[in-house]
């Protein structure tokens, strides 16, 4: 090849942008600043190309999807109208058109009479059940607890079964776009994701706020080590792990113990246990986080004190609750039913 060439060729392929930058670039275009990811190839290339343009990159170590779906549309309860789409663009038809007829359920009416009525008689039972003083503590115990410092600027992240769903009951929120779970799905595995996510957003643009992010003992084992991400980005997040040694119910140390005399665990074991007392708040302290095993309401009103006034680092709660502890009797099946 000629040197003429040779120059050509050379001045070609210093003019030539990179796949990965051309990403990076039209990501930064669309006002995007943070971008998560799992390392690997293509994304090792894109994440590196993102963070020359501007984009801030947080590494994680579970990776997650998401599916807008129609056979979803009426999976627990056939609904009278239902929406598929973008919720963006759906959400803004809906403003659109309610700018143009305003419109608002009657307060009068039958159905909001019944609905005063439920939430009440809901609320009565939740602060009976929050009251009890036998340990180890139920659920409505520890949330009550809980709920009690609560920062009210905070965000709340709730994943799991109970927890999920009687956490949303109890604990509240106040402010839009503060409260993030899985929805009405019951997806597992995006608790921890979600908190991170809410967490550098208010890092950067919110020093002080701080995240509180509610996991069941199982939840937690899904995305467990992406307590690394947040102890690697030193984010404002307290976990709470409400551990009733199992999915929905489990067992305590001397009834696993007892159980064992019978077999392996592999025969005898019902597969939604999972091993008693087990010390989750050691994964926050392995990566340099503060963990904390409490069993009381005294330690657990402690320990949330102690984690919301360290600014300084992540913490863990890991709470111990009665393992046959669940949640008061559904009016409807469908809450706890899948068509599927």
């Amino acid at each position: 090849m000629s040197e003429s060439n040779l120059a050509a060729l050379s001045d070609g392929l210093e003019g030539q942008v990179s796949g990965a930058r051309v990403i990076a670039q039209a990501l930064k275009t669309q006002d995007v600043n943070y971008m998560f990811g799992i390392v690997g190839i293509p994304v090792t290339e894109i994440a590196l190309a993102a963070q020359e343009v501007g984009i801030r990159y947080i590494g994680m170590r579970n990776e997650q999807a998401v599916d807008i779906c129609a056979e979803e549309l009426g999976n627990n309860v056939r609904p009278a109208v239902t929406l598929l789409g973008d919720v963006n663009a759906v959400t803004k038809q809906l403003l659109e058109q309610f700018d143009k007829t305003p419109w608002q359920y009657p307060p009068e009416s039958e159905w909001w009479k019944v609905l005063r009525e439920k939430m009440k008689s809901n609320e009565a039972l939740s602060k009976e059940l929050a009251s009890k003083k036998s340990l180890p503590m139920n659920y409505y115990t520890v949330f009550y607890h809980v709920q009690e410092q609560l920062p009210r600027e905070c965000f709340v992240v709730s994943e799991g079964a109970n927890t999920m769903d009687i956490g949303r009951t109890v604990l509240q929120n106040y402010l839009p776009r503060h409260r993030l779970d899985a929805g009405t799905f019951g997806t597992m595995g995006v608790g921890l994701g979600f908190a991170i996510a809410a967490a550098i957003v208010a890092k950067d643009r919110n020093p002080g706020q701080r995240v509180i992010c509610v996991e069941g003992d199982s939840a937690f084992g899904f995305s467990g080590m992406e307590v690394e991400t947040i102890c690697r980005y030193n984010l404002p997040i307290v976990l709470l792990v409400v551990n009733n040694n199992g999915i929905y119910q489990g067992f305590d140390t001397d009834s696993w113990k007892e159980m064992l005399k019978f077999g392996d665990a592999t025969t005898v074991a019902p597969p939604m246990c999972l091993l008693p007392h087990s010390h989750y708040e050691h994964v926050m302290t392995a990566f340099g986080g503060k963990g904390y095993f409490v069993q009381t309401p005294e330690e657990l009103q402690k320990s949330l004190r102690q984690s919301l006034a360290d600014t300084t680092n992540p913490s863990l709660i890991n709470i111990m609750i009665e393992p046959q502890g669940t949640r008061k009797a559904q009016d409807f099946h469908w809450l706890t039913r899948s068509n599927l």
